[in-house]
Parts: C-alpha cells; sequence; structure tokens
C-alpha cells in the first residue's frame, strides 16, 4: 500500500496550495507538514531540521517515502507529481501536438518566471521591506497589472474556463490559482479584468481547489 507523500508548507505561501491541488486532483494520499518563517532550528524554513529537507529554505518540498524522492521548487515539485502520479496526462496539455505541449509549458514557466515573482516583489515592497520605496512598490504593481492583462488575453483567446481553453483544468491552471488569489493581499483590483476574476471564481468552486487551500492555510476560498 502507499504511503501518503509529505508536503512541506506554510500557511501563508502560495506555492505549496498549487502542489495540494494536483495531489487532490488524483486523489494522491499526502500529508502536510507546517513550518514557520524563520530560523528556529526546529520549527523554521531556515532552521537545521527543515534545511536539510531542502537546502533553499523555502517552500514547497515534497518527500515521497514510496519512491524515495524529495523535490523542492514548486516547478520542480509539480512536475514530479505528474510523472510518478499522473502517467495518463490528466494534468498535461490538452492534446499530443507539439503547438499544445509548448503552450502549457510556456504559460507554466510565465507563471514561475514573471508573475508569481512579480506578485511576491509587490507584497515585499508593500507590507515587509524595511524603509518605503514607492518607486520600487510602483515598479511591480505595474508588471503585475502587466500579467493580469496577459492572462485575460489568454482567456478571451482561449474561448473556455480555463487558462488553455475548454473545461478541462490542467496544471497550467493550478500554477495561477493561488498566485492571482493573491491579488486582494497585494491591494490590487481585477475590476479591469472580468475574464481573470470568472476563472479565479470558477477555480474557487473545485473541489480539489477549496480542498487544498483548507489544507495547507486552514482557510476557506473566498469569491473575487
Amino acid at each position: 500500500m502507499s504511503q501518503p507523500l509529505i508536503l512541506h508548507a506554510h500557511s501563508s505561501g502560495p506555492n505549496p496550495i498549487k502542489i495540494a491541488m494536483a495531489l487532490e486532483f488524483l486523489e494522491v494520499p499526502y500529508t502536510v507538514k507546517t513550518w514557520e518563517f524563520g530560523s528556529d532550528p526546529k520549527k523554521g524554513v531556515k532552521g537545521a531540521t527543515y534545511l536539510k529537507i531542502n537546502e533553499n529554505g523555502r517552500v514547497p518540498a515534497l518527500e515521497d517515502p514510496n519512491t524515495g524522492v524529495v523535490s523542492w521548487e514548486s516547478g520542480a515539485v509539480m512536475n514530479y507529481v505528474l510523472r510518478v502520479y499522473d502517467k495518463s496526462g490528466k494534468l498535461g496539455p490538452n492534446d499530443h501536438s507539439e503547438q499544445s505541449r509548448v503552450d502549457w509549458e510556456k504559460w507554466q514557466y510565465f507563471l514561475l518566471t514573471t508573475l508569481g515573482p512579480m506578485t511576491g516583489q509587490v507584497n515585499w515592497y508593500r507590507y515587509y521591506n524595511a524603509q518605503k520605496n514607492e518607486d520600487a512598490l510602483q515598479r511591480y504593481v505595474d508588471q503585475t497589472m502587466r500579467c493580469y492583462e496577459l492572462l485575460e488575453s489568454q482567456l478571451k483567446k482561449s474561448e473556455g474556463k480555463t487558462i488553455l481553453g475548454g473545461d478541462r483544468v490542467t496544471a497550467v491552471d493550478f500554477h495561477f490559482e493561488p498566485w492571482v488569489r493573491e491579488y486582494s493581499f497585494a491591494k490590487l483590483s481585477l475590476d479591469e479584468f472580468p475574464r481573470v476574476r470568472e476563472w479565479l471564481n470558477w477555480m474557487g468552486e473545485r473541489t480539489e481547489v477549496r480542498d487544498a487551500h483548507k489544507r495547507v492555510t486552514g482557510e476557506a476560498v473566498t469569491s473575487a
């Protein structure tokens, strides 16, 4: 019998949530180990205990006792889950064409390299930077809004509920959902992006999305 995977998270990070969504969707048993920010040796993501799991001191990390594999960085973790537990490609590209595979990859990479980091910098300069820096904050606000504009355009082009089109959810949607949902905490607006709002609310009604948020953050999903 397979043993539950161990998903390492903290309650305010978007990245572990996307992994939980995939595990919920694929019905892969897992437990959530919650860590604190900081360098507490036993409890912190920068502490000695966690650094033995992920030397980068970030979440998520995923331990798979069934294979002995430990993965970290959310893109790598997601790809591991899909390779090992989604061999039929339920969360993969819409078809077997090279264009569909490229589309699936490019939107994941756009989230991992652009929308996610830009949103994170908004939050940093709005809440955590030791000195106020309005120029830096505005730069990252503008970049995040540009990402929303691009996502809005893609959702119009895809003519479906999902980012890649149609009603079939993919790993791309899971990558984006927790980061786009950060708009409220980041004090950004979706008023100019009705398709993004509609997509986010549609995602928020999905069982695996609601269950993932609840298990990782302890909080229920609310309407955008």
